[in-house]
């Protein structure tokens, strides 16, 4: 196997102040705070705990829906039927009966701006003839999504001791609607519906960002005694985006508070610098019978990291690869691994890769090579028995 080789960085980032001068004290059970532009991690608490996700999980439901919708087995104009199990949910609600004929749209809008029970269930029901087997299908792809911590016994989020959901794994369903939906997430921004005018103080999205001015245009609030208050946000700011989840609050103003002081202090305190280009080579790796001694390394496209906004010294980066390596090279060749360290931070792994063409050398380039490595041997030691 060929040996690791590590080319220490000293002066490739800028970073000063330690992990107390910008760390957020969250007063929420469990807290996960994502920059989607970068994928930094801004902060995780408890973030793999399964906890009860209360409304929350109307997300999960909403992405079974936009499934289904993206892949045509439904249309936004299609009719629901609604049962009397729908009819009868308690909670929050659409207010439907077993006479109504809801579109899909009317339902989204039910479950996004509503928070509808009911319209979880006919949703549940019209796209796998029961809530059982949804909840089942739910779990089937929350596992083909990524979330290891999720797992569903109904629709709408009433309690139930199956029902569990990370934060963590509410950040990646948020991160996948906002990613796979772009032609649906609109609707987590609406601010009213009110179905057919029969409920008129049910009519604002719970959603208390929404309103504040701060780039808020998502998505989901969740409430039950077991679960505290807990929201699933996103708000971008300029070419930033932040998707966060918080939970176990004890009422909505402290949910409301801690909402608006986790989007503020993620645009505040951090921001996006490029820290290498993909035209200029950061270090070089050494080549093997090739035309050139070495090639120099870069990244595939220019890379922008997140870091503490008030910085001024530099943090720990360095290049990874197994070398020396075999000549010839393609410009655009994958050879290592770019490494950085920033204080109180997740590591940050990038890939390298060559900055130039190097090809394999000729019959004198060979007998050269041939000869440095004899003497290498020579010097450092007694050749072995041939």
């Amino acid at each position: 196997m060929k040996p690791a080789f590590r080319h220490i960085l000293g002066a490739l980032l800028l970073c000063q102040l330690p992990l107390t001068a910008w760390a957020f004290d969250t007063a929420a059970k469990a807290a996960y705070v994502l920059d989607q532009s970068t994928g930094t991690v801004l902060l995780s608490k408890n973030a793999d705990d399964p906890l009860p996700p209360a409304s929350m999980s109307k997300l999960m439901t909403l992405y079974m829906l936009f499934d289904a919708l993206r892949d045509g087995r439904v249309g936004l104009n299609e009719q629901f039927t609604v049962s009397t199990k729908a009819k009868e949910m308690g909670g929050s609600t659409m207010f439907l009966n077993e006479l109504d004929r809801p579109t899909a749209d009317e339902l989204i809008q039910g479950i996004v701006v509503s928070s509808g029970n009911d319209a979880t269930v006919v949703v549940a029901e019209g796209l796998a003839g029961s809530e059982e087997a949804f909840a089942a299908q739910m779990t089937e792809m929350a596992k083909r999504l990524g979330m290891t911590h999720s797992t569903f016994a109904n629709a709408s989020g009433w309690p139930h001791p199956y029902q569990r959901m990370s934060v963590r794994d509410l950040a990646i369903l948020a991160e996948r609607l906002i990613e796979e939906f772009p032609e649906f997430y609109q609707y987590f921004a609406q601010k009213e519906f009110n179905y057919k005018d029969r409920s008129p103080a049910n009519r604002f999205n719970r959603n208390p960002l929404l309103r504040l001015g701060i780039g808020a245009d998502g998505l989901k609030t969740g409430h039950t005694q077991e679960a505290g208050y807990g929201l699933v946000g996103s708000a971008k700011q300029g070419d930033r985006r932040v998707i966060f989840v918080v939970t176990g609050l004890p009422d909505q103003a402290a949910r409301t508070e801690e909402a608006q002081a986790v989007v503020n202090w993620s645009f505040r305190h951090f921001v996006k610098k490029t820290i290498a280009t993909a035209d200029t080579p950061i270090a070089t790796a050494d080549v093997w019978m090739g035309v050139e001694r070495s090639v120099g390394l870069v990244p595939a496209e220019d890379l922008q990291l997140l870091l503490p906004a008030l910085n001024d010294k530099s943090v720990a980066a360095e290049v990874v690869y197994q070398g020396p390596l075999h000549a010839p090279i393609r410009k655009g060749d994958e050879l290592a691994e770019l490494v950085i360290k920033p204080e109180g931070l997740p590591e940050i792994r990038r890939p390298l890769v060559a900055h130039q063409d190097v090809p394999a050398g000729g019959f004198m380039v060979k007998v050269t090579t041939a000869a440095q490595h004899l003497f290498t041997r020579f010097v450092n030691g007694p050749m072995e028995a041939m």
